[in-house]
């Protein structure tokens, strides 16, 4: 099974990571085979092109493409907890401080939309805000001072910056009226979901396991994304894994109904999402949780 990332390999695809070192995969009679992105954002673009037969979205961008005609169904949660957040230099005070300045997208449809929302909420103007097209460089961007500020994760660019002893503000999405929701996802074609459901089902049971090896090792999650990043900082990966480890992350891969609600009323009411999502066509809540079976590779 070929497994798209959405971003740069970071703690919150330690499971991922862990079920294909571990030998998870090959216990649920699957090879796993994980496709990094390019410069840019990319994981979408593989999934709709059949390239990858599994995809890691953020649950945003998953709306978004249901809502643009794409027949995506998301089979579970990879992270259970909103991570999203603008993060600004220390001068930006509240979000719409932030109209006229240059600010970071990464190239994802979401980012326009997300920093609308909070900006909105505060009184601010998107309209305004020079949004610079950076791909995956939040980071070096925002150390150069290139930018003002980014929407980007907490837990990833948030702890990163932090460890260059570059000051940040954050305005996480929680803080301004977003129910507790599955961030990011695993999502699938509703075509290979029909023809391949038993090996989609097999992957998130190995998934499953890796999300349990991330909350009792995060010394061995830590040294197998360092390693997948490129011989990453270890202290680095180190604490972006404590950031994420448990509460992140369990209970593993599972989709409540009830939240997913809460989340597309959230998004449509604030313009993140511009109608509400039908939870029945974009998910299925159910697949996670049949994992047990075994069989042939993939």
């Amino acid at each position: 099974m070929v497994l798209a990332l959405d971003f740069t390999p970071n703690a919150a695809h330690a499971p991922i990571y862990l079920a294909a070192h571990e030998g998870y995969d090959k216990q649920h009679g699957i090879k796993l085979s994980i496709r990094t992105p390019g410069s840019g954002p990319d994981s979408l673009k593989l999934l709709t092109s059949g390239r990858a037969d599994i995809g890691v979205l953020d649950i945003n961008d998953l709306g978004l493409a249901r809502d643009r005609g794409e027949d995506l169904v998301g089979v579970g949660a990879l992270v259970q907890r909103p991570l999203a957040a603008i993060i600004a230099q220390p001068s930006i005070q509240r979000p719409r401080d932030l109209d006229g300045k240059r600010v970071g997208v990464s190239g994802l449809p979401s980012d326009p939309a997300f920093l609308k929302a909070i900006l909105s909420r505060d009184g601010g103007n998107l309209a305004t805000v020079h949004q610079i097209t950076i791909g995956f460089g939040a980071v070096p961007n925002m150390i150069a001072r290139k930018i003002v500020a980014v929407p980007a994760f907490w837990n990833a660019e948030g702890v990163e910056l932090r460890q260059h002893g570059i000051p940040v503000k954050e305005f996480r999405v929680d803080d301004y009226g977003a129910p507790r929701y599955p961030e990011v996802v695993l999502v699938t074609t509703r075509k290979t979901l029909e023809r391949r459901r038993d090996m989609v089902a097999r992957t998130l049971a190995a998934i499953e396991q890796g999300v349990n090896k991330m909350v009792s090792d995060k010394p061995q999650a830590t040294k197998v994304i360092a390693a997948a990043a490129g011989d990453a900082d270890p202290k680095l990966i180190a604490a972006q894994v404590d950031a994420l480890a448990p509460s992140a992350v369990l209970p593993p891969l599972t989709l409540n109904r009830s939240v997913l609600e809460q989340w597309s009323a959230f998004d449509a009411r604030t313009g993140l999402l511009p109608h509400p999502v039908d939870i029945d066509k974009a998910f299925d809540i159910s697949i996670a949780r049949l994992g047990d079976s075994k069989g042939s590779s993939s």
